[in-house]
């Protein structure tokens, strides 16, 4: 907020978000510090480098509802099905595919037209689906909440939770500003969560509060969903878009090799 106050953002008429999903307590920050309340739209789309513009966009007319993407552009028609393509109920989780073809899709990946097939087509291509490669929700107005990457999906104990809502549930307490979850194995669960979290300003780490934090994602989601360990850090690894590096965070902890990193801001 300090930052925010140094500077004159009364030029402002709305605001728009990009990369990882915005959960809702995020949103409201965004929305009152940032906007002042006074920029009623804010564009939180959901869109891929391969499907060459936003798919998942409000209008500057649409009713908003913090956290979701809404609905889809004109013209577009997704879904969230189960492993076999059947819908699945409204608010209940599943993989968000794309049904009908759009002017700016992806048409190949150059030299690996396999790879392209296999990666988006394959799983629904009996269907014609493109496979997004992301967990959604549709509620039961018709709006879309993007959970997160499939490949993000913590499977604990046979229970699916995604990342985005362990850390949007860590990120709903006072005392926290940003936060990521990833699955390191666990020799009973399978799999089990660590988080790293950067706290506000202000605010010491130590043993209580990660507790508290811990018991608060408890409360907020399940006992299945509450993090086994929790590193405090002061920064978290990004692209330039926005995205959380999970898969750097899961390296490092695992003592691996990180990859290529070129893409990173932070």
């Amino acid at each position: 907020m300090a930052w925010s106050n140094r500077h004159n953002l009364s030029s402002l008429r709305l605001l728009g978000s990009v990369g990882e999903p915005i959960n809702p307590e995020a949103w409201r920050w965004y929305y009152n510090t940032i906007g002042k309340g006074k920029c009623p739209p804010i564009m939180d789309t959901w869109w891929q480098t391969e499907t060459g513009g936003f798919m998942i966009t409000p209008l500057p007319i649409t009713p908003l509802k913090p956290g979701s993407a809404t609905k889809p552009f004109f013209g577009n028609e997704v879904a969230v099905v189960d492993d076999k393509g059947n819908d699945v109920p409204a608010g209940a989780e599943g993989n968000l595919v794309i049904k009908t073809p759009w002017p700016g899709m992806a048409r190949t990946i150059d030299g690996d037209p396999e790879r392209y097939k296999s990666i988006y087509w394959s799983d629904y291509e009996k269907q014609g689906w493109y496979k997004v490669g992301a967990a959604a929700r549709i509620d039961n107005d018709g709006y879309v909440w993007i959970i997160g990457r499939t490949d993000d999906v913590i499977k604990v104990s046979g229970y699916r939770l995604g990342s985005a809502e362990i850390e949007s549930a860590l990120i709903s307490h006072p005392d926290v500003s940003e936060a990521a979850a990833i699955a390191l194995p666990h020799e009973l669960k399978g799999n089990a969560i660590h988080t790293f979290v950067i706290l506000r300003a202000g605010v010491t780490a130590n043993k209580e509060l990660e507790e508290a934090l811990r018991t608060h994602v408890s409360n907020e989601i399940g006992p299945i969903a509450k993090p086994e360990s929790m590193t405090f850090v002061d920064a978290l690894p990004k692209t330039r878009s926005g995205k959380i590096m999970r898969r750097a965070l899961k390296a490092r902890a695992l003592g691996q090799d990180v990859g290529d990193l070129s893409t990173l801001d932070e």
